[in-house]
């Protein structure tokens, strides 16, 4: 039986104002996004030493989710893997990786709230 013990931790309601579509009004104007972050990690040696080095720093995923959103890309898949890449490699003490990235008022003819990728590493 595997003895180690993964708990969560989810980062949730991100929100961006960015420059990412197909269309050209889209690059020029942006739209609103969401991102959603969860993490599995290993929180018992911060659980017992109550200490911000031993376990994920929000602000950290929040840095890291900015920088990618900040990059224009075509689709909102591009940006979802880049931020689950940079996660990955930037959060050695998360164990796995799941974002749900919400693109808002997307440029489609009917009526739609949102559109969302959910990716994980």
């Amino acid at each position: 039986m595997n003895s180690e013990k993964f708990e969560i931790i989810e980062v949730s309601g991100l929100r961006f104002h960015a420059y990412h579509g197909c269309m050209a009004e889209e690059t020029k104007i942006g739209g609103e996004y969401r991102v959603d972050v969860r993490l599995v990690v290993d929180m018992r040696q911060s659980g017992q030493s109550d200490s911000l080095s031993d376990t994920v720093d929000y602000c950290a995923v929040h840095k890291i989710v900015k920088k990618e959103m900040a990059i224009p890309s075509k689709l909102i898949e591009h940006v979802g893997r880049r931020i689950v890449e940079s996660l990955k490699s930037e959060l050695s003490l998360a164990k796995t990786i799941e974002i749900k990235l919400t693109k808002f008022s997307p440029p489609i003819d009917g009526d739609c709230e949102s559109v969302a990728v959910i990716m994980n590493a």
